[in-house]
C-alpha cells in the first residue's frame, strides 16, 4: 500500500496559511467538488508539478474569487479596501501562497523519507485568472473548506491519477496498479541491498547534507526539518542607562551604533548565521544575504552538529 501523504497535504495547508496570513485556520470538510452545480466565478489557477519516485504528478490549484481576494487582503493586514474582483496583484499574491504551500508540502513529505516517494520537489507551471467553468475539464478534483477566524473560504484542487494512492484518506483511492513505475522502484530496490540503501539516503545526498555528517546523523537530521525556527533581522543595537529608557515617549528618536551603510545581522532563533541587506518585494519588507556561513557552519552555529 502506498505511503498516505494526505495529512501532511492537509496540515501544511493550514500551517502555510495561517503563517502568511496570521489567521487561524482549519479543514472543516473535504469533499469531491460538484462541478456541474458550482456556482460561476471567477478563479486563479496555478499548476503544479511534483516528482518524485513513481514519475511527475500534476496538480492544479483553483482559488475562487471569495478567498483569492480575503487571502489578499489578509496579507496585507487587512489594510485597505476588500477588493470585490481578481486583479493582477491578488493573482501574485495567490501563486506566492500556493508556492509555499507545495514548499513546505514537499519539505515535510521528505523529512519522512518514504521508501516509494524518495525525494519530491515540485515546479510552479504556470498561473492564471480563469472562469470557474474550466474545472469542468480537470478530473479528481476536491473543495477543501476552510474556516479562517470567522471566514468560510474554499480552496480546490485537481490532482492527476498517479498520486491518488498516495492521497487516499483525501480521495478514498488506494488502488496501486496504476502505478508502475512506483512498483519498479519498489521491486528493484528490493533485487538490490546497494540499491534499496542508495534510495533511502537519496533525501539526504539531494539535501547535500551526507557529506556533512554521518549517515545515522543525517537521517536524524531530517527528522527536524519540518521543525519552525524564527528568522529575525537585526537593525542596529546600542546600551542605554535604565534612568534614560524611562523617560522616552511618543516621538522620541534612538540613535543606534550602526551607521545606514552597515549589512543588517541576519538571525535565526538569536543566533547570527549571516548578514544582508534591506530589500522592498512586492510592497514587503525582504531581506538580501550578502555573507552566510557554508552548511556546516550553520548546522554549528544553530548547535545541530
Amino acid at each position: 500500500m502506498a505511503s498516505d501523504l494526505s495529512n501532511i497535504l492537509k496540515d501544511e495547508l493550514t500551517n502555510t496559511l495561517e503563517q502568511l496570513l496570521s489567521k487561524s485556520s482549519t479543514i472543516d470538510n473535504i469533499q469531491e467538488l460538484d462541478k456541474e452545480n458550482y456556482e460561476p466565478t471567477q478563479c486563479i489557477q496555478v499548476d503544479v508539478k511534483f516528482d518524485f519516485n513513481a514519475g511527475t504528478s500534476n496538480w492544479s490549484f483553483f482559488i475562487p474569487t471569495i478567498s483569492a481576494t480575503k487571502f489578499e487582503y489578509f496579507m496585507l493586514g487587512g489594510m485597505g479596501d476588500l477588493k470585490e474582483h481578481i486583479d493582477d496583484e491578488i493573482a501574485d499574491a495567490v501563486n506566492e501562497i500556493t508556492s509555499n504551500i507545495c514548499g513546505s508540502f514537499s519539505t515535510s513529505v521528505n523529512a519522512q523519507n518514504f521508501d516509494d516517494i524518495g525525494s519530491i520537489k515540485f515546479e510552479v507551471l504556470n498561473s492564471s485568472i480563469v472562469e470557474s467553468s474550466s474545472m469542468k475539464e480537470a478530473e479528481n478534483i476536491y473543495e477543501f473548506s476552510l474556516s479562517m477566524d470567522s471566514e468560510k473560504l474554499p480552496v480546490i484542487i485537481s490532482f492527476d491519477k498517479l498520486i491518488l494512492p498516495f492521497i487516499s484518506s483525501i480521495t478514498g483511492k488506494d488502488d496501486v496498479q496504476d502505478l508502475p513505475l512506483a512498483s519498479e522502484n519498489s521491486s528493484n530496490s528490493e533485487q538490490s541491498s546497494p540499491s534499496n540503501q542508495s534510495n533511502k539516503t537519496s533525501s539526504s545526498d539531494n539535501l547535500g547534507i551526507s557529506s556533512l555528517l554521518s549517515e545515522n546523523s543525517a537521517h536524524n537530521l531530517q527528522l527536524l526539518f519540518n521543525i519552525k525556527l524564527k528568522l529575525s533581522v537585526r537593525l542596529g543595537t546600542k546600551n542605554f542607562l535604565l534612568k534614560d529608557i524611562l523617560r522616552w515617549d511618543i516621538g522620541e528618536i534612538i540613535e543606534l551604533d550602526q551607521m545606514v551603510n552597515e549589512p543588517l545581522e541576519i538571525l535565526v532563533n538569536g543566533v547570527k548565521i549571516g548578514e544582508g541587506e534591506a530589500v522592498i518585494v512586492e510592497g514587503k519588507f525582504g531581506l538580501k544575504v550578502k555573507s552566510i556561513g557554508n552548511e556546516a557552519l550553520r548546522l554549528n552555529q544553530l548547535g545541530l552538529k
